[in-house]
Protein backbone atom coordinates (compact mmCIF):
# COMPACT_ATOMS: atom_id res chain seq x y z
CA UNK A 1 0.00 0.00 0.00
CA UNK A 2 1.44 3.67 -0.46
CA UNK A 3 2.62 6.07 1.75
CA UNK A 4 0.12 9.01 2.57
CA UNK A 5 0.31 11.54 4.99
CA UNK A 6 -0.20 10.97 8.46
CA UNK A 7 1.15 7.53 7.59
CA UNK A 8 3.73 6.62 10.60
CA UNK A 9 7.13 6.63 8.15
CA UNK A 10 8.27 2.89 8.43
CA UNK A 11 11.36 1.85 10.44
CA UNK A 12 14.46 0.31 9.04
CA UNK A 13 17.88 -0.09 10.07
CA UNK A 14 20.47 0.75 7.57
CA UNK A 15 24.49 1.81 7.38
CA UNK A 16 24.97 5.05 6.50
CA UNK A 17 28.35 7.67 6.90
CA UNK A 18 28.16 7.97 10.46
CA UNK A 19 27.49 4.46 11.40
CA UNK A 20 24.70 2.29 11.98
CA UNK A 21 21.41 3.79 12.20
CA UNK A 22 17.75 3.36 13.31
CA UNK A 23 15.31 5.39 11.92
CA UNK A 24 12.91 5.55 14.68
CA UNK A 25 16.10 6.14 17.03
CA UNK A 26 17.18 8.82 14.43
CA UNK A 27 14.35 10.72 14.35
CA UNK A 28 13.79 11.01 18.32
CA UNK A 29 11.66 14.13 18.97
CA UNK A 30 12.55 16.14 15.69
CA UNK A 31 11.13 17.07 12.59
CA UNK A 32 13.27 15.14 10.36
CA UNK A 33 14.31 15.33 6.33
CA UNK A 34 14.38 12.58 4.42
CA UNK A 35 15.68 13.36 0.78
CA UNK A 36 16.93 10.34 -1.75
CA UNK A 37 19.12 10.70 -4.77
CA UNK A 38 19.09 8.14 -7.87
CA UNK A 39 23.03 7.43 -7.54
CA UNK A 40 26.41 9.01 -6.02
CA UNK A 41 28.56 11.43 -8.11
CA UNK A 42 26.04 13.21 -10.56
CA UNK A 43 25.46 16.88 -11.24
CA UNK A 44 21.86 17.44 -9.62
CA UNK A 45 22.57 15.37 -6.63
CA UNK A 46 25.58 17.19 -6.35
CA UNK A 47 23.67 20.67 -6.48
CA UNK A 48 21.27 19.17 -3.92
CA UNK A 49 23.46 18.29 -1.60
CA UNK A 50 25.38 21.43 -1.25
CA UNK A 51 22.18 23.17 -0.86
CA UNK A 52 21.31 20.55 2.19
CA UNK A 53 24.58 21.01 3.64
CA UNK A 54 24.67 24.89 3.56
CA UNK A 55 21.41 25.13 5.19
CA UNK A 56 21.89 22.46 7.60
CA UNK A 57 22.14 25.09 10.26
CA UNK A 58 18.36 26.73 9.51
CA UNK A 59 17.05 22.71 10.01
CA UNK A 60 18.49 22.65 13.39
CA UNK A 61 17.44 25.56 14.93
CA UNK A 62 13.84 24.83 14.45
CA UNK A 63 14.67 21.18 15.76
CA UNK A 64 14.92 19.20 12.05
CA UNK A 65 17.62 17.07 11.25
CA UNK A 66 18.61 16.00 7.76
CA UNK A 67 19.26 12.50 6.12
CA UNK A 68 19.96 11.91 2.86
CA UNK A 69 19.84 8.18 1.15
CA UNK A 70 21.41 6.83 -1.74
CA UNK A 71 21.44 3.66 -3.62
CA UNK A 72 25.23 3.08 -3.56
CA UNK A 73 27.68 2.15 -0.39
CA UNK A 74 28.46 3.85 2.00
CA UNK A 75 32.62 4.26 1.33
CA UNK A 76 31.33 5.75 -2.22
CA UNK A 77 28.97 8.66 -0.25
CA UNK A 78 31.98 9.52 1.66
CA UNK A 79 33.74 9.79 -1.68
CA UNK A 80 31.16 11.86 -2.93
CA UNK A 81 30.39 14.41 -0.01
CA UNK A 82 34.32 15.51 -0.78
CA UNK A 83 32.91 16.23 -3.93
CA UNK A 84 29.78 17.90 -2.07
CA UNK A 85 31.89 20.30 -0.43
CA UNK A 86 34.45 20.83 -3.08
CA UNK A 87 31.15 22.08 -4.94
CA UNK A 88 29.31 24.22 -2.21
CA UNK A 89 32.01 25.07 0.49
CA UNK A 90 30.56 22.92 2.97
CA UNK A 91 30.65 19.23 3.97
CA UNK A 92 27.19 17.83 4.86
CA UNK A 93 26.97 17.20 8.55
CA UNK A 94 23.95 14.49 8.48
CA UNK A 95 24.08 10.98 7.90
CA UNK A 96 23.99 9.94 4.10
CA UNK A 97 21.83 6.23 4.23
CA UNK A 98 23.43 3.79 1.94
CA UNK A 99 20.81 1.34 0.42
CA UNK A 100 22.18 -0.63 -2.53
CA UNK A 101 19.44 -3.35 -1.76
CA UNK A 102 16.79 -0.79 -2.59
CA UNK A 103 15.01 -1.94 0.69
CA UNK A 104 14.62 1.44 1.70
CA UNK A 105 13.62 2.60 -1.46
CA UNK A 106 10.93 0.02 -1.79
CA UNK A 107 9.71 0.42 1.99
CA UNK A 108 9.07 4.00 0.50
CA UNK A 109 7.51 3.48 -2.12
CA UNK A 110 10.43 4.99 -4.19
CA UNK A 111 10.37 2.39 -6.79
CA UNK A 112 8.32 -0.19 -7.88
CA UNK A 113 8.86 -3.41 -6.02
CA UNK A 114 10.09 -5.29 -9.37
CA UNK A 115 12.85 -2.64 -9.74
CA UNK A 116 16.21 -3.95 -8.92
CA UNK A 117 19.97 -2.82 -10.02
CA UNK A 118 21.71 -3.96 -13.69
CA UNK A 119 25.01 -4.39 -13.75
CA UNK A 120 26.64 -1.29 -14.79
CA UNK A 121 23.74 0.29 -13.90
CA UNK A 122 22.83 4.65 -14.87
CA UNK A 123 21.06 7.23 -12.96
CA UNK A 124 17.90 6.38 -15.06
CA UNK A 125 17.40 2.73 -13.70
CA UNK A 126 16.70 4.21 -9.88
CA UNK A 127 15.23 7.38 -11.33
CA UNK A 128 12.05 7.49 -8.90
CA UNK A 129 14.43 7.34 -6.22
CA UNK A 130 14.42 11.59 -6.11
CA UNK A 131 11.53 11.84 -3.01
CA UNK A 132 11.45 13.94 0.06
CA UNK A 133 9.68 13.36 3.18
CA UNK A 134 8.81 15.55 6.03
CA UNK A 135 8.73 13.53 9.13
CA UNK A 136 7.24 15.00 12.59
CA UNK A 137 8.56 14.16 16.07
CA UNK A 138 5.55 11.91 16.29
CA UNK A 139 7.12 9.85 13.40
CA UNK A 140 4.31 10.44 11.00
CA UNK A 141 4.60 11.58 7.43
CA UNK A 142 3.73 15.49 7.24
CA UNK A 143 4.99 15.84 3.35
CA UNK A 144 5.90 13.98 0.10
CA UNK A 145 7.46 16.02 -2.67
CA UNK A 146 8.70 13.76 -5.33
CA UNK A 147 10.69 15.48 -8.53
CA UNK A 148 12.03 14.33 -12.04
CA UNK A 149 15.36 13.83 -13.01
CA UNK A 150 15.42 17.26 -14.20
CA UNK A 151 14.63 19.49 -11.81
CA UNK A 152 16.92 20.43 -8.81
CA UNK A 153 14.78 20.47 -5.43
CA UNK A 154 14.82 23.92 -3.90
CA UNK A 155 15.64 23.46 -0.51
CA UNK A 156 14.40 26.82 0.86
CA UNK A 157 11.01 25.82 -0.01
CA UNK A 158 11.21 22.32 1.74
CA UNK A 159 12.55 24.73 4.59
CA UNK A 160 9.31 27.13 4.26
CA UNK A 161 7.14 23.88 4.43
CA UNK A 162 8.67 23.14 7.35
CA UNK A 163 8.31 26.50 8.90
CA UNK A 164 4.48 26.86 7.90
CA UNK A 165 4.59 22.64 9.31
CA UNK A 166 5.80 23.27 12.47
CA UNK A 167 3.67 26.91 12.58
CA UNK A 168 0.48 24.93 12.30
CA UNK A 169 0.92 21.77 14.35
CA UNK A 170 -1.45 21.26 16.98
CA UNK A 171 -2.86 24.45 16.12
CA UNK A 172 -6.08 25.50 14.47
CA UNK A 173 -4.50 27.02 11.59
CA UNK A 174 -3.42 26.55 8.43
CA UNK A 175 -1.35 28.70 5.93
CA UNK A 176 -2.14 30.61 2.69
CA UNK A 177 -0.96 30.10 -0.81
CA UNK A 178 2.97 31.32 -0.59
CA UNK A 179 3.04 31.42 2.75
CA UNK A 180 6.12 32.98 4.29
CA UNK A 181 6.96 33.25 8.21
CA UNK A 182 5.66 36.04 9.65
CA UNK A 183 3.03 36.49 7.58
CA UNK A 184 -0.67 35.98 8.95
CA UNK A 185 -2.29 32.62 8.78
CA UNK A 186 -5.62 31.36 8.14
CA UNK A 187 -7.73 30.28 11.01
CA UNK A 188 -9.90 27.06 11.00
CA UNK A 189 -13.07 26.86 10.50
CA UNK A 190 -13.84 25.10 13.47
CA UNK A 191 -13.56 27.81 15.14
CA UNK A 192 -15.95 30.10 15.45
CA UNK A 193 -15.28 33.72 14.29
CA UNK A 194 -16.02 35.36 17.88
CA UNK A 195 -13.40 32.99 19.49
CA UNK A 196 -11.18 33.41 16.77
CA UNK A 197 -11.38 36.99 17.64
CA UNK A 198 -11.38 36.62 21.64
CA UNK A 199 -8.15 34.40 21.17
CA UNK A 200 -6.04 36.09 18.30
CA UNK A 201 -7.23 39.62 18.07
CA UNK A 202 -8.41 41.39 14.97
CA UNK A 203 -9.21 39.17 11.95
CA UNK A 204 -8.76 40.25 8.00
CA UNK A 205 -11.83 38.55 6.44
CA UNK A 206 -12.31 38.66 2.85
CA UNK A 207 -14.40 35.78 2.79
CA UNK A 208 -17.22 34.35 5.14
CA UNK A 209 -14.69 30.67 5.21
CA UNK A 210 -11.36 32.50 4.71
CA UNK A 211 -10.21 34.50 8.17
CA UNK A 212 -6.89 35.42 8.68
CA UNK A 213 -4.95 36.66 12.06
CA UNK A 214 -1.55 37.51 13.21
CA UNK A 215 0.56 34.06 13.14
CA UNK A 216 1.58 33.60 17.18
CA UNK A 217 4.71 33.93 17.77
Amino acid sequence: MSLRINDIAPDFTAETTQGTLNWHDYIGDSYTILFSHPKDFTPVCTTEFSAAANLSGEFAKRNAKLAGISIDGVEDHKKWMDDVKTYGGAAPDFPIIADGDLKIAKLYDMLPAEAYLPDGRTPNDTATVRTTFIIGPDKKIRLMLIYPMSVGRNFDEILRALDAIRQTDAQPFATPANWQPGDDVIVALSVSTDDAKAKYGQLDIPLPYLRKAKAPS
